[in-house]
């Protein structure tokens, strides 16, 4: 492609050479990114029409006379812009930190390249080329946007891939919407019926994206909505600083005006979804005098305050059969295809609610001729009107029948009412607790099972990271699950049948100060329940009741305060074994009491997300049973150094430590070294960290040694030498590595090395590499991949197993022939006997 630009001047050959890096980087992301596909295949097509304006500014540029730095600076600033865009990419949904970090630098590049435009280009000739590189800012702005709508809160998600029924209801929303008398509409339904599906409808529509551009901003309200945090989140979205610290919600409100006076006179659409009865207020505290700005309302109620409202109705019985038919998967062929009268009868017991559709169907899904008669017999026959939420939960009950050897899923369904709302559930926390709750694998590959067996059955979400070959089975920390409210709902329901003090799945929800009566009205309330997850507020400061859980063995804490303190009933609980402590709050959280911890005899798994940790091992006594200890955007700081004694005296038999995304970690804790027992480290997203001290080789049991996405670690000591039993080793987008340690062969059992990503590491491998005989697979890019061929041939001679490097390199993916996750074999087992 760049070829086609050389030639004139230095200017044209290094504007040529900018646009056609630009042009195939775009092209690699619609490759790459299918939830964006639409915004980026019209990326490409503007930069395929702007081509032939290139080609003229080549010609152009033999009249000018620019000097050969200034040619220079252009050819530096667009190779920056296209490292700026590939690195966006690889942002996830939560790290807001580096999506503030890349937007201000792709900003800064845009100033850079006008600067350039404005100071040097100031002749009539190149008039042309100026309008091009404009179009190029407006490029670089474009996938800025696109890379900060992936998953940031405060945009709109793109819809399910598969809808009906909602056109109609669209194109009336949107002309009711247009109106210029409407400024505050609402879109009112029962559960289930669709509603936010259709705003993130109307948000892809031509017209609306055409009139507001990026001025669409969704806030999910919730049941308890927080002024402060919905306008601090705005805020954020839009990289604003409050002018002062918002101390009520007359600050709050006060701040959204002046960001939304900042927007304006550009049309402006605020969305607030789901509002609950007790918060209709809110939309009329958010309403300002400005003009083009609008405000959408989504609501299970109908409020009569409202003046424009807009009935969502449910299916009609055309669309409705459709939907049933997908869910259900009648129409592959490949499973029992009841009488059409005998599907009349279900869909119309759903009620025209998607949802209800949706999960009813996939429950019955490659279901035989006796289950579809027997849930026949069970549902009721006629149409269902759902006048409340509790009548849809009773309804999707129906849908939670399982056979006998997959009882356990259902379980499963119900603890994951034990987060709150609206929240993305780690499917490393699911993993814990199940490990202990129903003795499921360590690894997580059964819990994994029975997320995809839920989402298969339209109960919930699970959003998987795309795996390299190797972490098929093995690597869960990037993945989540999502749920529905009404499902999370339903969960919840089924968990409270039975009174509170024989439920085995104790779940409290409290908001503000107010707790549960049956809690306050017993000095020391008596439960028997196994999991116990306590939800607060940002409003909750009262003192905790006292609860004799003497047989809790999973405790989920989920708060949004910048302190907390732990209960002081949990010192009290024996049989604790996983404790799980999630801060949702913006600003990490100190914890109080963590002291309590050393009562705990049987405390296995630790994991702690969005808190600062001043010490883990201030404590006399030893958890001994403490296998697990996860920390997620942590500030860790002296955690495992300003201790009362040894960490490897706190934690004797420790096995696994993962820390994930704690931005303070610069060098891995000397102390750790000594904790023989460990099996696993995992040091993920810790962009800071730059050293491993030189004492890891005394972890003769370590087996597993992921330091992937460490940006600032430069290498690994030597010492790793005497790590005998390590079996995977991932460096993956270790940007900073730029040599492998010089006796990495003593490695003897190493069976996976990951190194995608390391861009630095082009150097000839060491020798020593040809002695790992138990290698089978090793993750690369194109360019480390060619760094294995003068070896191919004597590893084939040494009969290893299986040799096998994947590369992952965009270009090499089109040559697969559309196979995914293998791209390239480059070395194939010379020895099939035993492999």
């Amino acid at each position: 492609m760049a070829a086609a630009f050389v030639g004139g001047a230095a200017l044209g050959a290094a504007f040529g050479e900018g646009f056609a890096v630009l042009h195939d980087t775009v092209k690699d992301v619609v490759s790459k990114a299918r939830m964006f596909k639409p915004i980026l295949k019209r990326l490409e097509s503007t930069l395929n029409n702007l081509a032939p304006m290139v080609n003229e500014i080549t010609q152009l540029s033999e009249q000018l006379d620019l000097r050969k730095v200034e040619t220079e600076n252009l050819i530096k600033n667009m190779k920056k812009g296209e490292k700026l865009v590939r690195k966006c990419l690889k942002i996830r949904w939560w790290n807001y930190c580096f999506k503030v970090y890349y937007s201000y630098k792709l900003e800064e590049l845009d100033k850079e390249i006008v600067r350039f435009c404005q100071v040097d280009l100031q002749v009539h000739s190149a008039r042309n080329g100026l309008r091009t590189l404009v179009n190029v800012n407006l490029i670089l702005q474009k996938v800025d946007s696109v890379v900060d709508r992936k998953g940031v809160p405060c945009t709109v998600r793109d819809p399910p891939d598969f809808t009906v029924g909602f056109d109609m209801p669209m194109k009336e929303l949107k002309t009711l919407l247009l109106k210029e008398e409407v400024q505050l509409l609402l879109l009112t339904a029962p559960g289930g019926c669709g509603k936010t599906t259709l705003v993130q409808m109307l948000c892809q529509d031509d017209q609306i994206r055409g009139m507001f551009e990026d001025n669409i901003l969704f806030v999910n309200v919730s049941k308890t909505p927080n002024v402060k945090v919905i306008v601090q989140k705005l805020l954020n979205y839009k990289d604003v600083q409050p002018n002062f610290q918002i101390q009520s919600d007359e600050d709050a409100i006060d701040q959204l005006s002046q960001l939304l006076n900042h927007l304006s006179p550009n049309p402006i659409l605020l969305i607030l979804d789901d509002v609950w009865p007790g918060s209709e207020s809110l939309p009329e505290m958010f309403k300002f005098d400005l003009p083009n700005y609008k405000i959408l309302v989504t609501s299970r109620t109908a409020f009569p305050r409202f003046k424009f409202t807009y009935h969502l109705k449910p299916l009609d019985d055309v669309d409705a059969m459709t939907l049933f038919h997908r869910s259900a998967s009648l129409h592959d062929g490949s499973s029992y295809l009841p009488a059409e009268e005998e599907v009349k009868k279900i869909v119309r017991g759903c009620g025209g609610f998607p949802l209800v559709i949706k999960v009813i169907g996939g429950s019955l899904c490659g279901q035989h001729a006796v289950v579809w008669h027997s849930r026949l017999m069970k549902w009721s026959d006629g149409q269902f009107y759902f006048s409340s939420d509790t009548e849809l939960l009773a309804h999707l009950q129906k849908s939670l029948e399982f056979s006998d050897d997959k009882v356990i899923i259902k379980e499963c369904f119900m603890d994951l009412g034990s987060f709150p709302e609206d929240q993305r559930i780690p499917a490393a926390a699911l993993i814990d607790m199940w490990a202990e709750l129903y003795e499921l694998d360590e690894d997580g590959i059964q819990a994994i099972a029975n997320l995809q067996e839920l989402t298969i059955r339209n109960l919930a979400s699970l959003v998987m990271a795309r795996k390299d070959a190797s972490e098929v089975k093995s690597y869960y920390n990037e993945d989540f699950v999502t749920q529905h409210d009404i499902l999370r709902e339903l969960a919840m329901h089924q968990s409270s049948q039975e009174s509170v003090g024989q439920r085995p799945r104790l779940i409290i929800n409290i908001s503000g100060n107010n707790l549960p009566k049956w809690w306050t009205e017993q000095k020391q309330q008596l439960i028997n329940a196994r999991l116990l997850s306590i939800s607060t507020d940002e409003l909750f400061s009262s003192s905790w009741c006292n609860i004799q859980g003497s047989k809790v063995e999973v405790l989920v804490l989920n708060f949004h305060s910048k302190n907390y303190t732990l209960p002081d009933f949990v010192e009290k609980m024996d049989k604790l074994k996983v404790l799980i402590i999630n801060n949702f709050g913006f600003f990490h959280s100190k914890i109080s009491n963590f002291q309590l911890l050393r009562s705990l005899p049987n405390l296995k798994r630790i994991r702690l997300e969005k808190v600062s940790i001043s010490s883990l091992c201030k404590t006399l006594v030893p958890l001994k049973s403490l296998k697990k200890i996860s920390l997620f955007m942590c500030n860790i700081g002296k955690a495992f150094e300003d201790c009362t004694i040894q960490v490897s005296d706190a934690f004797p038999n420790l096995t696994e430590i993962s820390i994930d995304y704690c931005n303070d970690l610069e060098e891995l804790p000397v102390g750790l070294c000594d904790i023989i027992h460990l099996k696993k480290i995992s040091i993920t997203n810790c962009h800071k960290l730059f050293a491993l001290p030189e004492k890891i080789g005394k972890l003769v049991n370590l087996e597993v040694l992921r330091l992937r996405s460490c940006t600032d670690l430069s290498e690994l000591p030597d010492s790793i030498k005497s790590l005998h039993k390590l079996s995977i080793l991932d460096i993956s987008d270790c940007l900073s590595i730029m040599k492998l340690p010089k006796h990495i062969g003593e490695l003897c059992n190493l069976k996976e090395l990951n190194m995608k990503g390391c861009l630095r590491l082009r150097t000839q491998f060491p020798e020593s590499i040809m002695d790992l005989e138990q290698l089978k697979l090793v993750v690369c890019d194109e360019e480390r991949a060619r760094l294995w061929e003068p070896i191919k041939e004597f590893l084939t001679e040494l009969k290893w197993r299986l040799v096998a490097i994947y590369c992952l390199d965009a270009q090499l993916r089109k040559q697969s022939d559309g196979v995914s996750g293998l791209m390239s074999t480059i070395f194939l087992p010379a020895r099939t006997s035993s492999s």
